[in-house]
């Protein structure tokens, strides 16, 4: 079986402790090489997780033409860069969320990808691609809820440590661009349209800076999505699917486990349902759907246009919160 041979730039904990290892079980995907600016690092990590190849700096893996493609989990300020890095080199990329910093960054990298149109990228919002949530909005499109009216989420965990990348402000730290982002994402991916008006309310922590509670109401033409997020409260995930027939509702939405069958309730008039699920890793799926789509030659799952789109809510919600109006997408 012909496999896409993957280099890793960066040895973040979400590469090597999530993705990684469920990509090394893909059917497509073939991981030949991590890389850190920290050598020692990268030999550390190649040697834990058996990857062959392990490089001191993110160039030298990306002038290595046995590498198709590339996985980016780097800090949130430095997505872009790469990205575009990777593009030129002739790579192929999937991107950690957030896609970009701002709307206008993510536009760029949009531009750049435009010109290698035989280059796949993608931002990896792998949630979408476990079976929970392409079961969810099978049942909305099939009718199962109703006429679909509102959705609500929940997301949330408690870190305060000034020296995790989450917290620094100044690299794209904060509860939106890390949790909030799905919220926004699952409304537009379910809702299947973008919002028309967005109204925000954002807590700052004092020190740290970054946003520490987030709520949002989007208003869609055909019903509304609220959500709050935070990095500051106890964990929880919780998504609920309203329509006026029925509901939806995800257990574990977003960090859905490996190890573990996930489930979800499906009320229509007056019966429920619990709808289970086999074992499944959704990063092994995302990795496999997007080795796919390169050995297929055909469109990723997730097109970079919505990347942009996502962003574009997130700065509305900072700016309805800066103002105290609502705010219309740029």
């Amino acid at each position: 079986m012909e496999k896409i041979r993957w280099g890793i730039i960066s040895t973040a904990n979400i590469g090597a402790e999530k993705v990684i290892p469920a990509m090394q079980k893909g059917e497509y995907c073939d991981i030949q090489a991590v890389a850190s600016a920290s050598l020692a690092k990268a030999e550390a990590l190649a040697e834990q997780l058996n990857i062959p190849k392990a490089f001191g700096s993110y160039e030298v893996l990306l002038d290595d033409p046995d590498i198709d493609a590339v996985y980016i989990p780097l800090p949130n300020h430095l997505h872009v860069p790469w990205s575009i890095k990777a593009l030129e080199a002739g790579k192929h990329v999937l991107c950690e969320k957030p896609l970009a910093l701002t709307t206008v960054e993510a536009q760029e990298l949009l531009d750049v990808s435009k010109k290698y149109p035989t280059l796949k990228i993608m931002e990896g919002f792998m949630y979408r691609h476990h079976p929970q949530w392409q079961k969810a909005r099978e049942l909305v499109v099939d009718g199962e809820i109703g006429r679909l009216q509102t959705i609500q989420s929940f997301f949330s965990y408690y870190n305060t440590d000034p020296s995790n990348v989450r917290n620094i402000v100044d690299i794209g730290g904060g509860g939106l661009m890390d949790i909030g982002c799905y919220s926004i994402s699952l409304s537009r991916f379910i809702f299947e349209d973008e919002p028309k008006n967005i109204c925000g309310l954002i807590e700052y922590d004092p020190q740290l800076k970054i946003d520490r509670i987030a709520s949002g109401i989007l208003e869609f033409d055909r019903g509304t999505s609220t959500f709050t997020c935070s990095t500051q409260m106890a964990p929880y995930q919780r998504v609920n699917i309203y329509g006026t027939e029925g509901r939806i509702e995800i257990e574990i939405p977003f960090n859905a486990p490996p190890d573990l069958p996930c489930k979800m309730w499906h009320q229509k008039l007056d019966q429920i349902k619990e709808i289970s699920f086999p074992i499944c890793d959704q990063y092994t799926i995302q990795g496999d759907l997007f080795s796919k789509a390169i050995l297929d030659d055909v469109d990723v799952p997730t097109p970079l246009e919505d990347g942009v789109a996502n962003m574009k809510v997130i700065e509305a919600l900072i700016e309805s919160n800066k103002t105290g109006s609502w705010v219309k997408p740029a």
